[in-house]
């Protein structure tokens, strides 16, 4: 991630003396530091480090004021229309809250960097990792939270706008400069207390108080609404004819969404956490369930023995399945 090369000559002092006279690419929007005066950003070459997930790491120009990056501000907003829907990672079944309520929670954080950078997050918007956000698999999209670091009492308020992370181990994934002023950028991950933020109550934050809007017909569902969505997520994915989808054979199953964003957005995790995959991960549409597969494989013991090697590196094993 070196800016410049270190070798003596010619043509690299040509080259050093340019990109001097130049200005480095900008972030994405959002990721600006406003709270400097006329809202400039100055860019620095980013720091190597050990830290990140292999080479999911920090930029090369990354903004030289992180610590200045203002915390998100609370604010009351229409949950998603798809990304609070129930769905299934590597066997497991997430149910999202459909109403922003109290809610702690404490255990590992991690953060995702340059590998995601300006892809789709679970609420369609670009993932911006020098913005203030996060991403967490039951809490409302979006959402607030304050993230605190029991080691060291430092503490971020962040807008939750995308799902993960869907490692047995991990609680929240924040972004790079969350990480950062949170003081766990080297070590990849910390123990954190996570606390959602109900916009309107001020109970021991600084923001503030923001009125709720009145209810509407666009409300969230309740939860017994919820529960029946989730039942049929799952009948619909048993009984969904073979002949929908193209291919036949053994699968693993890594994942089961009613939602094609959604889908999209786990494949992009998948394919970051299991890089060492010699296959793509596959989305197939049966019904209005969009599953990822990975496959065919050969014999229901090879499909076996990946499984134990995702479940090894994730924690969570995935479905077989024949189809």
């Amino acid at each position: 991630m070196s800016a410049f090369p270190y070798r003596l000559g010619v043509l690299p002092l040509l080259l050093l003396l340019a990109a001097c006279g130049s200005t480095p690419e900008q972030p994405s929007s959002g990721s600006r530091s406003e709270a400097k005066a006329g809202g400039s950003v100055r860019m620095v070459p980013g720091k190597r480090g050990g830290g990140y997930y292999k080479d999911d790491g920090p930029a090369d120009w990354v903004p030289e004021n992180l610590d200045q990056i203002p915390d998100a501000e609370p604010r009351w907003e229409p949950l998603h229309k798809w990304a609070n829907r129930p769905y299934v990672v590597l066997g497991k079944e997430y149910v999202p809250q459909t109403q922003v309520r109290p809610f702690r929670q404490e255990g590992i954080a991690s953060w995702y960097g340059k590998k995601f950078h300006g892809q789709k997050t679970s609420t369609g918007e670009s993932y911006d990792m020098f913005a203030m956000s996060a991403a967490h698999p039951t809490l409302p999209l979006p959402s607030y939270v304050r993230v605190t670091n029991p080691a060291n009492g430092k503490a971020v308020v962040l807008r939750v706008n995308d799902r993960g992370p869907f490692h047995a181990e991990r609680i929240i994934d924040l972004s790079y400069t969350a990480a950062h002023k949170l003081g766990y950028i080297g070590q990849g991950s910390s123990r954190v207390i996570v606390e959602s933020i109900v916009p309107g109550e001020m109970g021991n934050t600084t923001y503030a108080a923001v009125t709720p809007p009145p209810r509407s017909a666009e409300a969230p569902r309740n939860s017994e609404d919820m529960d029946t969505m989730f039942r049929r997520l799952l009948e619909e994915e048993r009984e969904s004819p073979p002949a929908a989808l193209p291919a036949r054979g053994i699968f693993l199953q890594l994942g089961a969404f009613a939602s094609a964003e959604n889908a999209e957005n786990l494949k992009n995790h998948l394919t970051r956490d299991l890089d060492w995959l010699s296959d793509p991960i596959q989305i197939h549409r049966a019904g209005n369930i969009h599953r990822l597969h990975l496959g065919p494989y050969p014999s229901r013991a090879e499909a076996e023995r990946m499984a134990q090697r995702i479940r090894v590196a994730l924690g969570y094993a995935p479905t077989i399945v024949t189809r």
